[in-house]
């Protein structure tokens, strides 16, 4: 090693490093302090994300018909679906675990809108609609395709062999009565 470097102190040798290799460990942006009366205004649009609702004009003003209404999610759209969960001829009722009822827009991608409910005693009424919706502000609208499954370790994201799972043959549109989904084992 020169003589040179042997000479440094920590803090010089530091700097020295962070001068050769640039500042690392922090990607954080920092910026400049700007007084309260200096600040830019505000925009005069609101900020617009894709996939959500279009926002209301009117945000932010306290009316009425802007409260969502209590107990529900700010879903919008349609009317609820309700129907019935019931088990196929032969299949068995693990005793445990959750049933999840699952709405998919017709164009597929992630849930729309989920309900977990105890798994049994079956049948079991189910009504699925706008305050189940999973992203608020995804409208609960247009043709969705049902499905029904009872995870045994409560767990959505995971299978096992012992899952009951149903399928609506076609989709439906919200305000859909009297849906039918059987759960079965799962195909080999």
């Amino acid at each position: 090693m020169p003589n040179y470097l042997k000479s440094l102190t920590v803090p010089a040798a530091l700097a020295l490093v962070l001068a050769i290799a640039g500042p690392t460990g922090c990607d954080r942006r920092l910026e400049a302090y700007v007084p309260a009366d200096q600040e830019p205004p505000a925009p005069d649009r609101p900020v617009r994300i894709p996939g959500l609702a279009t926002p209301d004009p009117q945000m932010g003003q306290n009316t009425p018909s802007a409260a969502p209404q209590a107990g529900t999610r700010s879903g919008t759209g349609g009317a609820p679906i309700r129907g019935q969960v019931r088990l196929a001829d032969g299949a068995r009722n693990p005793g445990r675990g959750v049933l999840f009822v699952i709405a998919r827009s017709g164009a597929g991608g992630p849930p729309l809108a989920v309900k977990r409910l105890p798994a049994g005693p079956f049948p079991m009424a189910f009504e699925l609609g706008p305050g189940d919706v999973m992203i608020q502000g995804r409208p609960f609208a247009g043709l969705l395709t049902l499905t029904a499954r009872v995870d045994v370790d409560s767990d959505p994201l995971t299978r096992d062999a012992d899952d009951l799972e149903a399928s609506l043959e076609g989709p439906v549109e919200p305000g859909a009565r009297e849906v039918e989904l059987v759960l079965k084992p799962p195909a080999p």
